[in-house]
């Protein structure tokens, strides 16, 4: 491995060691050593942070004025029913951010989150429990369940609430756990590139997968405002990664996959020009000075390349060429 670098490596390798419905594990490596945790921590605070999901925000509940009443039959008090449903995780059908559900229960039984699915939400943990009524029980609420991020409390909703309805603290937040650990991987004779592994467990309102794929645009959104200082359009600018692979691919092959004359191979091997690559970022005078290249092996070599679109005269994309000359130093290493 070369000691001098003018560019840090480009992580290569994605795996999904898990994808389910609620627990994700995600690796990517090799990370220049110190890299993982720089990409990492902001990666698991985004998704934590900004992974959208739904929750209750208010609710009004026949024959309470607060959340400090009692209802008649129903053994939890107000406060109680409050905090149990604020661990009911809802998720509205449809593209509504907000809904208004009503629910009527009657006689002695439990209620638990599957009692309150219908044809507008669906509750993903149907298992919780809500309130336990006796036989004179009359239990009669409207829930408002919004869409958001994050944790929003009920001060701060008490002026959207409407007349009668009581503000619950909103914890909108559908990831449960996201977690990282930085392992060293071993890159040719290198042992101090680094593996980052994410472990994403959502509460079933999102995939952990879509959580991810939710932090990355934000992170990428966020990152932009620093284009306006540099004059740089980064929504617009291709990245390194995002060069076509199979562009890449093809420009690392060997010079053998020309069928080039032997003449001419010889030529170009003896100066060290092994890759279509790097025969392709050459212009035709740095093609003339190649030792002992002929006109009839230029014209073929021009002609070679041509054929394979990429003419001597065309100048190679510089995204590409970025990406190539690093693929190069990765080959050469």
């Amino acid at each position: 491995m070369k000691a001098i670098k003018t560019s840090p490596y480009i992580p290569t390798e994605v795996e999904i060691k898990e994808d389910g419905k609620n627990r994700a594990i995600v690796q990517a490596y090799p990370f220049e050593s110190g890299y993982g945790i720089t990409v990492a921590h902001p990666l698991r605070r985004l998704i934590l942070g900004s992974s959208v999901g739904y929750a209750p925000v208010a609710v009004k509940i026949e024959g309470a004025t607060h959340e400090f009443d009692t209802i008649r039959g129903m053994h939890e008090d107000v406060a109680v029913f409050i905090l149990n449903l604020k661990n009911i995780r809802f998720k509205i059908k449809g593209d509504l951010d907000t809904m208004t559900l009503e629910y009527s229960f009657s006689g002695q039984r439990e209620v638990c989150g599957n009692d309150l699915e219908n044809e507008h939400v669906e509750v993903v943990n149907p298992e919780a429990f809500l309130a336990s009524l006796n036989e004179d029980a009359q239990l009669n609420f409207s829930v408002i369940v919004s869409k958001g991020m994050g944790y929003v409390p009920s001060e701060e909703l008490r002026e959207e609430t409407p007349k009668d309805y009581i503000p619950v603290d909103a914890f909108f937040t559908p990831v449960k756990k996201a977690n990282y650990k930085i392992e060293n991987v071993l890159v040719e004779d290198n042992p101090n590139y680094e593996k980052v592994v994410f472990e994403v467990e959502t509460d079933g309102q999102i995939e952990p997968s879509a959580s991810i794929a939710n932090a990355l645009e934000v992170l990428h959104k966020q990152m932009s405002v620093f284009g306006n200082v540099l004059d740089i359009d980064i929504s617009k600018a291709k990245s390194e990664a995002e060069v076509d692979e199979k562009v890449l691919e093809f420009l690392t092959k060997s010079l053998d996959e020309l069928d080039l004359t032997v003449r001419s191979f010889n030529c170009l091997d003896k100066a060290d020009i092994k890759y279509i690559g790097q025969l392709v970022m050459m212009n035709e005078a740095e093609l003339k000075d190649v030792k002992n290249l002929g006109k009839k092996s230029l014209d073929e070599i021009k002609s070679r390349l041509e054929e394979v679109g990429y003419p001597v005269e065309e100048r190679l994309d510089e995204n590409v060429r970025k990406s190539l000359v690093k693929k190069l130093e990765q080959l050469n290493a």
